[in-house]
């Protein structure tokens, strides 16, 4: 290490040619003195709240106005006509119609008295575990650009995911699990594909691992025979002095210590994966909170009740998205909306539960939303029939609700106007939101870049963000 001293060990991670170098180099200098709940790689910035978080992603634009900020001014005025009003904010002018009311009747729930719709039975019961944010705004109205801006702070690809740059901020828990884990939809990938969890230029390493909810949780994995624990262990141990002696009669090559490293930890993943997302160890009362036995709910109470179990286990950043884009209401909002209702407020309110009375809930933050908002107005079907109406994109008006990890519960933030269209108080916007997040996890959002061709490169960008302490304990 002669002529090194004078660099921070994040440069000398950085200057490494290769994420998976940059885990090799993490994992020699850390030895193997670290296992499963001692921090692996950077600490963080301060002392944190939240040791965790699950990111319950709703692709598609949930509609704020049938959820969670009712507008009894739109109940009154449906059927007017108010294109004028917004038309450069509509996607699809042609098929806009007049101001539509929701189909969904709204109650006040909780001791804090939170509106939710009947849409939402389940979480209604659990709205004084939540802080939930109406006045939130992005900056594009088309999905693409808008996927990339949730999950990047940009509105262009190529950029590092909130999740990777946890990973990349604080490491991980647990050195046989990775630090950043995806639960995708088995039915299909939701809108920009695996680029909503790259790394981007941060080090490959800190990508989003993908686990299948279902049979193996990834693939090749599994040893193709069967021999007791005890003796793979062995075996590894042995592979791991045969592989140091190795490396040792080779110096100066970190791409071998990088290769190393990769097949320790899909060795290690075997047993820790595998373990992680056997449902079977879980109560038959479990399975039913969450929704497992029940067709419409299955698929993504797994997913929660594996998030979890990960998170129980160590792992930093736990993503949870939903196929395609059900949200995405832009027909029949009646239904469609209900629908994708049904498939997950069961779950995430199963979650929002489980978490509080197993003691994780006050050391993970739970963060639920979408891209966008929706449209005030109704988007009518080519028959133009009223009753096959939706709504359309709203980049200026989106509801997201955060839980645990030091967020206070019952309280809401911001205010749109009389109809839904657009935040007109203590406006959030995606920097803030990501700044928040952050700062809950231990980070100062300035602190935490990447410097690239003389620039610090952060997931904020060059915006100065607001950390939204309103919602914070």
């Amino acid at each position: 290490m002669s002529g090194m001293q004078n660099i921070s060990r994040r440069q000398l991670f950085s200057q490494v040619a290769g994420g998976v170098a940059t885990a090799a180099l993490a994992g020699l200098l850390n030895e193997d003195a670290f296992g499963a709940g001692e921090t692996l790689g950077p600490s963080p910035h301060h002392t944190p709240q939240a040791r965790s978080m699950i990111h319950l992603f709703m692709n598609g634009g949930p509609s704020q106005m049938d959820l969670f900020d009712p507008k009894p001014e739109l109940q009154k005025r449906h059927g007017e006509d108010y294109f004028k009003e917004i038309a450069g904010e509509v996607e699809f002018p042609q098929a806009a119609g007049a101001l539509m009311r929701s189909a969904f009747e709204f109650a006040q729930h909780g001791e804090s008295g939170m509106w939710v719709s009947d849409a939402m039975p389940h979480l209604a019961n659990q709205v004084d575990r939540i802080a939930m944010i109406r006045s939130m705004q992005t900056t594009n109205l088309t999905h693409e650009p808008a996927l990339y801006k949730i999950h990047t702070g940009s509105e262009f690809i190529g950029r590092p995911s909130i999740g990777a740059w946890v990973s990349y901020g604080l490491g991980t828990e647990n050195r046989n699990l990775p630090g950043y884990v995806v639960l995708d939809d088995p039915l299909g990938l939701p809108v920009n594909g695996i680029d909503n969890w790259q790394a981007g230029y941060l080090p490959p390493v800190h990508q989003g691992t993908r686990f299948r909810a279902t049979g193996a949780p990834v693939l090749n994995l599994q040893r193709d025979f069967d021999e007791p624990d005890s003796v793979t262990r062995l075996e590894r141990d042995l592979i791991a002095k045969l592989d140091r002696i190795h490396k040792r009669d080779r110096p100066g090559r970190p791409q071998l210590g990088a290769r190393i490293a990769s097949y320790e930890l899909a060795a290690r993943m075997q047993l820790a994966a595998t373990d992680a997302l056997d449902l079977s160890q879980e109560t038959e009362e479990t399975h039913k909170r969450y929704g497992l036995d029940q067709k419409v709910t299955e698929s993504y109470g797994r997913r929660c009740l594996i998030a979890r179990r990960l998170v129980e286990r160590g792992v930093r950043f736990v993503q949870l998205f939903i196929n395609s884009q059900i949200w995405d209401n832009h027909s029949g909002i009646g239904t469609a909306l209900k629908d994708a209702c049904e498939r997950t407020d069961q779950p995430v309110a199963a979650l929002l539960e489980d978490l509080d009375q197993r003691g994780l809930l006050d050391e993970t933050l739970v963060v639920w939303g979408g891209e966008m908002g929706r449209l005030p107005i109704a988007q009518l079907t080519a028959d133009k029939d009223p009753k096959k109406a939706g709504r359309d994109h709203n980049r200026n008006a989106i509801c997201t609700w955060l839980a645990g990890g030091g967020v206070k519960g019952g309280v809401v933030h911001g205010a749109t106007d009389e109809l839904g269209f657009s935040a007109v108080q203590d406006i959030v916007r995606v920097e803030d939101w990501h700044a928040t997040i952050l700062n809950q996890l231990g980070l100062f959002h300035e602190e935490l870049f990447l410097e690239r061709n003389g620039l610090k490169d952060r997931l904020t960008g060059v915006t100065h963000p607001r950390i939204v302490k309103e919602i914070l304990a």
